[in-house]
């Protein structure tokens, strides 16, 4: 039976049959990735962490996933290329471009990435979570022609991106994800020295859901994120921000080089949709200037 015609067994559509792959590490990530390509119809052949790395063969198969830390995939590479490999191997780093696999090609394998822009706090086995992801691919050409069915398999979306672009493309991440939560936890703090009940982190919580929904709206729309923005310092509310920095700087002053960054940051991204109006501009004088010396008087 051809692979197109093991492509729907039973009525049930599986993209991926026929393709034969091993994985190494089997994290959160790589445990995730893999069950997703199992679902549709791929077949797991074998399984490597550090302790059994040194037997992983994957020759003859079609694929070769390495889930492993930054850190450690120039050396998983460098050991797995002493055997016979797949016909492609891709790495799930978002930092490190596909040149970090070049020992790889040895093996018999063209080398590239397919890096999930998604937060993985535990194994995710349901394929549906995968759907409308982003994967951040690069490589050899056939290597981004596997991440492509793969991304297209599990309902995603693959993108290139390449590798002069691979460490500020992943900071940028750590900015939606880390940065989104350091700064609901700074929220979370600030309600603590005030004195106020636990319960104000749920309605921060619920929120800041509002907001990612208003991003996700704006986003579908086909509109640039920074007509989703609100907020006294998006509307230009000059008195009321300065009032509010005065009394950040009387309750918490080490928050206010965040808060006047976030806040000088906000106006130029609020500035891409249209130029500032005259009370935009009279606050993003003051911020500069504050920025300038932040414990000064207004």
């Amino acid at each position: 039976m051809s692979a197109r015609e093991a492509a729907i067994v039973g009525g049930v559509s599986e993209p991926l049959a026929g393709v034969r792959f091993s994985l190494v590490g089997p994290g959160k990530v790589g445990t995730s990735l893999a069950a997703w390509a199992v679902a549709s119809g791929a077949r797991l052949m074998s399984t490597a962490g550090r302790v059994s790395l040194e037997e992983m063969e994957s020759a003859g198969q079609d694929l070769l996933l390495v889930a492993v830390s930054d850190s450690a995939l120039p050396a998983v590479a460098a050991t797995l290329a002493g055997r016979p490999q797949a016909a492609v191997a891709l790495h799930t780093s978002g930092a490190l471009d596909a040149s970090v696999l070049s020992p790889l090609r040895q093996a018999g394998s063209a080398v590239g990435s397919l890096h999930p822009l998604k937060a993985f706090p535990r194994p995710l086995p349901d394929p549906a979570q995968a759907r409308g992801v982003f994967f951040g691919v690069d490589g050899d050409p056939a290597a981004r022609a596997m991440a492509g069915r793969l991304a297209e398999a599990w309902g995603a979306v693959a993108g290139e991106v390449p590798a002069e672009a691979r460490l500020l493309y992943h900071f940028a991440a750590t900015l939606a994800a880390g940065g989104v939560v350091t700064l609901l936890a700074a929220a979370e703090d600030l309600a603590g020295r005030l004195g106020l009940p636990p319960q104000v982190t749920a309605g921060y919580l619920e929120l800041s859901r509002g907001a990612m929904a208003a991003a996700l709206e704006t986003g579908a729309a086909g509109d640039s994120l920074p007509g989703a923005i609100t907020g006294p310092v998006a509307r230009g509310d000059v008195g009321l921000v300065l009032r509010q920095l005065d009394a950040l700087r009387r309750t918490d002053p080490g928050k206010l080089p965040l808060v006047l960054q976030l806040a000088r940051e906000t106006l130029r991204q609020v500035s891409r949709r249209a130029p500032l109006d005259p009370g935009q501009e009279e606050l993003r004088e003051e911020i500069e200037r504050l920025l300038r010396d932040p414990l000064s008087p207004h």
